[in-house]
């Protein structure tokens, strides 16, 4: 969720803000989580996310520069609330501005859309409920909006805010996933010191700010996972074997109590006990997005980034969701929509012209900074903070078709990207906040893939997806490293049925760590010789290897996955129980870069 300024505070009517309470809380209002309970911090277990590679050359032809002009379409208004956010470049360019201009891409397709940035997530639901009561009456109704666009690892919190309250005016009127603008890749990060990234167990007892279930809280809840790390979801004690959370009003004010030096006191737990202490906790590190990275390096200093969407590369893609009766009434007019993004991504990825007016038409629609702006912190960029040390900032790609069928899983070799991003993240909010989220939607009760599949289809030939390539040779740098106890059958290397679940769970966990190298390393137990173990060992490591490059070739290519064996020499506990000899047999897995 990348976004620019504060929340807005636009006023809902009393009978929305009635049908969303339940909504907004579990997304927005931390002030009402776990009062009166102490939590017990909960290591979430394995997490990974899909790619988002770096743009693709292609042989898109050059089209020309939407006008400022609008254009003067006599069709159905399209009402769409955005995020300021540059995944949305390709958006921005199709459209021409904050209503579709004349010679612009959209125009072109007949299509009449309206964009607004909003930066607060109760009135983008607030905003999809007024259109669907409205438009069940009146399908020319002016109130609301049809579609919003919001990053898919927060969609499932989202929409288990909002569809149960459409889904009183009928199964129809649901909210949907129907199409991908683009996704972050780097500006959405978690930031500390950089001891963090020589050993993540430095972490344990750290205070981050970040905004609770947010898309960069995320980042480090999922980090925290691929190194074993717990997290504590209580932001009112402190657990010292546990990351804890400081929710802050927004992401700018995320930065600015770490800027500030922000403290508090706070009661020790352990193993979700009260200890009788007090602690005062103080800001070691922060979850935020473009500009809140640029103010903490500026103002200063002293973080770098740990983590980000650059190596959890799948992990937010932009999702444009819309009104499913809405959707299915004007089917023509959604598709044509759809078409002109995808042109509009084509042309942004292919010329530099078509991104700098992109990010001209940025400024005035988010009604901030200057298009250079917005183009330098698409590309992304390192630079000092006010210490001296080096800091990345910034980074977004934008999608054409072919990244949506990639996105999807419908082309060859390929898997449901997002459906995995959607689950994986819908369930740590599950987990950790169990009283807010009980539940949520299940994937294929909100995506909607015909219109983008029927796109795809008049469509012939598509420009070329992003791919990420990966080079031969060992990881120089480490993100995360865990060990899995996948089972084999007793001295084989053939997987064991029980292997299945554990393996599943390994394959979601890489693919949204999509854009990082993966080392296997296999172990055994002391059981037999020596020499035939370190055999045993890499045909172990290299059986998993093969199960997740035959499950989706496109996510592991050539060069990501390499193989190590180590046999019986690298124990984690002794071998003088059957217990330590099943957890002697495991596999590590290593992600870095």
């Amino acid at each position: 969720m990348n976004k620019l300024t504060t929340f807005g505070k636009i006023a809902v009517t009393v009978a929305i803000i009635g049908a969303l309470v339940g909504a907004k809380w579990l997304i927005m209002d931390s002030g009402l989580i776990m009062k009166k309970k102490v939590k017990q911090s909960e290591e979430i277990g394995k997490i990974d996310l899909p790619t988002a590679p770096a743009n693709a050359s292609s042989t898109v032809s050059a089209v020309e520069m939407p006008s400022d002009n609008p254009a003067n379409i006599n069709s159905k208004e399209v009402r769409a609330l955005i995020w300021a956010w540059n995944s949305q470049m390709g958006l921005m360019f199709a459209n021409g501005g904050a209503n579709t201009t004349e010679g612009s891409l959209m125009a072109k397709q007949g299509v009449n859309l309206h964009l607004t940035r909003q930066d607060d997530v109760s009135q983008m639901q607030a905003s999809l409920i007024k259109f669907a009561k409205e438009y069940k009456d009146n399908p020319d109704t002016k109130e609301g909006a049809q579609f919003v666009a919001i990053m898919g690892d927060g969609s499932a919190a989202f929409l288990a805010g909002v569809n149960p309250e459409l889904e009183k005016l009928g199964k129809d009127y649901r909210a949907q996933v129907i199409y991908s603008c683009g996704k972050s890749q780097g500006e959405d990060k978690l930031m500390g010191p950089p001891s963090w990234k020589l050993n993540p167990q430095n972490a344990k007892g750290s205070t981050v700010t970040a905004y609770l279930r947010d898309g960069d809280w995320n980042i480090a809840v999922k980090w925290c996972a691929d190194n074993g790390i717990k997290v504590n979801p209580d932001e009112k004690t402190y657990d010292p074997d546990a990351m804890n959370f400081i929710n802050p009003e927004s992401y700018i004010d995320a930065s600015q109590k770490y800027i500030s030096g922000y403290t508090e006191e706070r009661v020790v737990v352990k193993n979700g006990k009260a200890t009788g202490e007090k602690k005062t906790v103080r800001v070691d590190g922060v979850a935020t997005w473009t500009p809140g990275d640029v103010m903490i390096a500026e103002k200063k200093g002293g973080l770098v980034s740990i983590v980000s969407t650059k190596e959890y590369r799948s992990q937010m893609p932009n999702v444009l969701i819309g009104i499913k009766k809405f959707c299915e009434d004007n089917r023509d007019v959604i598709e044509k929509m759809i078409t002109a993004i995808g042109q509009g991504g084509d042309q942004v990825k292919s010329y530099s012209t078509a991104l700098n007016k992109a990010g001209e038409i940025s400024a005035k629609v988010y009604g901030e900074e200057d298009g250079a702006y917005w183009v330098k912190y698409y590309n992304g960029t390192v630079q000092k903070d006010i210490l001296g040390n080096d800091v990345e900032l910034g980074g977004s790609a934008v999608s054409n078709l072919a990244d949506n069928a990639e996105l999807f899983g419908l082309t060859p070799g390929s898997t449901n990207v997002f459906g995995i991003v959607y689950t994986t993240f819908g369930n740590i909010v599950k987990k950790l906040y169990p009283e807010l989220m009980p539940t949520y939607p299940a994937v294929d009760d909100i995506l909607d893939l015909s219109y983008v599949k029927n796109v795809i289809a008049r469509s012939g030939d598509l420009a070329a997806a992003d791919k990420t390539t990966f080079t031969e040779g060992d990881i120089k740098e480490k993100v995360a490293e865990k060990s899995w106890n996948i089972e084999f059958e007793s001295g084989s290397a053939k997987l064991t049925p029980k292997a299945a679940k554990d393996l599943e769970l390994l394959f979601n966990d890489l693919i949204v760590a999509n854009n990082l190298k993966v080392e296997i390393h296999g172990h055994t137990d002391n059981a037999g010789d020596p020499a035939k173990n370190m055999t045993l060992s890499e045909q172990r490591a290299f059986a998993v290897k093969q199960w997740l490059e035959a499950k989706s070739p496109n996510n592991f290519p050539d060069g990501r996955v390499s193989i190590l064996a180590h046999g019986q020499t690298n124990p984690v506990v002794p071998n003088d129980t059957p217990e330590g000899k099943a957890k002697n047999r495991r596999v590590t897995i290593v992600m870095g870069k």
